[in-house]
């Protein structure tokens, strides 16, 4: 893909991406705040900050910010600590000066040593989740729809007790288009429609031919979403809460200030990660950038009575599903939030919770496909243990005890094997132009990753770069990943010529079981000499 600066570059995709996240984030939205013990419109002005502000800010092209549920705890806790839904804003208003202090001191750069195996477990554990959580409401139990993103399986049994008819049929309607619309050539060629939007649409005519013919499977107002409706300018102001300053020399709401930030960074940051891996174009997020927007976003959210954010899988992963091709699409997502919300929340209303949940257990599915488990389980127990654990860590546990869970097994596999990773990096000058020399040491692992990607990412258009594994006996997956992205991906976008020298087929150590089904045929050969010093071999190297 050629590298585009203009916003707009992909207006028609980025378009009917964001119509789909904004679909999937609307009722979250409500049912996040309505889980947090908030006012049900701070969700909504939530996730309009996250779309317009933090959208417009961050260097990702796919992340989308909202309420996250993984808060909602915190949230319930402090607002009944405190007292008052404004002292707590209070209390989010510093949670983003943090976060943007965070993001100025260069903590971001965590992020880099989530190894990818903890990565996909924790992508895996949230698609299940998302699958268990809308079940209930696709069989048209909505007693209890919060957007969580942990489980409950004592939901699935119930839900047994509150089968919907109608429901049922919306949801199944809505998974065969959504199916229909990926599938289907013809169907596939109308990019600018999704298939989320034709769903909804059917959805609703749908349950209003049944309400008009007074059928059985009519499906009743609460299982459809629930937008607040103001009438007047007086009830719209009663909807907006300012923070109270007086509280902030209450120590309780610096704690509670302190947490969310801690939680809500350490949970972007993930998110962050994560959608890099979603993104077929390998590109890099700066996730110091991402904190300082965050925090930003976090201050103007609770200025106008909105809720914490963060960077959100469950939206994300949609929007990446959706075909987004760059920030825009989280822009628009907000901004549809904010026209909808205000202009049609009348039609807005009358959306079966049933069709959204359809469109979030397709999204569920495609984060925890079978065939991601076959792909870490071909590579052996010491990828695939750290990923299952973090899997199941995060379905039966929550977020980030999963991923702490799987990175201490990684780190344990790590700490087995020999410590000393390293590579080095030298610049050798020639008349015909200088050459980039990456040689990489004995072993290599994920604990390298930060420092090869940044490496990486610094190289300049039109180089010429080899990358020596003569001497390297053992590369992660996570190091053989990245030089792939960045031999196809990055070094064609930016007419960088790249030599692999030396790899092997195969990487077998102790605690690895890597089989590098990608680097096969071209990594078999030398590419260059050991040593270049001559300028007819520079040329004989290069030469295309």
């Amino acid at each position: 893909m050629t590298k585009k600066n203009n916003l707009f570059a992909y207006f028609k995709s980025d378009f009917a991406s964001g119509l789909v996240v904004f679909l999937v984030a609307l009722p979250l939205c409500l049912g996040i705040a309505m889980a947090s013990g908030a006012p049900l419109f701070s969700g909504i002005i939530t996730g309009i900050v996250g779309g317009i502000v933090v959208g417009y800010l961050s260097q990702s092209q796919l992340s989308v910010s909202g309420p996250a549920a993984g808060l909602t705890a915190i949230i319930l806790t402090a607002i009944t600590d405190l007292g008052a839904f404004d002292v707590f804003l209070t209390a989010v208003f510093i949670a983003g000066l943090i976060q943007l202090a965070l993001g100025f001191i260069r903590a971001g750069s965590i992020s880099n040593y989530f190894p990818t195996n903890v990565i996909e477990g924790m992508l895996a554990g949230i698609g299940v989740i998302i699958i268990m959580k809308q079940l209930p409401h696709a069989f048209g139990y909505d007693s209890d729809f919060e957007g969580n993103e942990t489980s409950s399986f004592s939901g699935l049994f119930e839900v047994l007790n509150h089968v919907q008819l109608g429901a049922i049929l919306i949801a199944l309607v809505s998974i065969a288009i959504l199916i229909m619309w990926d599938k289907v050539p013809a169907l596939k060629k109308l990019k600018l429609i999704p298939g989320a939007l034709v769903a909804v649409i059917v959805s609703v005519l749908l349950n209003e031919f049944f309400i008009s013919s007074d059928s059985s499977l009519a499906i009743g107002n609460k299982h459809l979403v629930s937008l607040p409706i103001p009438t007047t300018v007086e009830e719209f102001k009663a909807i907006i809460v300012t923070p109270n300053f007086a509280g902030i020399t209450n120590p309780k709401v610096w704690v509670v200030g302190l947490t969310i930030a801690i939680v809500a960074s350490i949970e972007t940051l993930l998110c962050i990660e994560a959608a890099d891996r979603m993104d077929v174009h390998k590109r890099f997020t700066n996730t110091n950038v991402e904190l300082r927007a965050q925090g930003i976003g976090n201050i103007v959210s609770s200025l106008l009575g909105g809720l914490p954010m963060t960077s959100v899988v469950v939206r994300t992963s949609a929007n990446n599903a959706a075909g987004a091709k760059s920030k825009l699409s989280a822009i628009i997502h907000g901004v549809l939030l904010l026209v909808c919300a205000l202009s049609i929340p009348v039609l807005l209303n009358k959306i079966p919770l049933a069709t959204l949940a359809a469109v979030l257990i397709l999204v569920g599915y495609k984060l925890a496909k079978p065939a991601t488990f076959k792909h870490f389980w071909d590579y052996g127990k010491y990828q695939f243990l750290p990923f299952i654990a973090t899997f199941l860590g995060v379905v039966f546990m929550d977020l980030l005890k999963g991923v702490v869970l799987g990175i201490v097994i990684s780190i344990a596999f790590i700490l087995r094997g020999n410590l000393k990773r390293a590579y080095s990096f030298r610049k050798d000058e020639y008349v015909d132009g200088d050459i980039i020399n990456i040689d990489l040491a004995q072993e290599v692992s994920f604990l390298n990753k930060a420092a090869i990607k940044l490496t990486l990412a610094n190289i300049p258009e039109n180089s010429k770069v080899v990358i020596n594994a003569e001497d390297t006996v053992y590369i992660a997956h996570d190091i053989l990943d990245l030089i792939h992205e960045f031999k196809t991906t990055r070094a064609v976008d930016g007419n960088i010529m790249v030599k692999l020298k030396g790899f092997k087929q195969e990487y077998a150590l102790e605690n690895s079981k890597e089989i590098q089904n990608h680097v096969t045929i071209e990594h078999h050969y030398d590419f260059v000499k050991r040593e270049i010093v001559k300028k007819e071999v520079v040329k004989e190297v290069f030469a295309e």
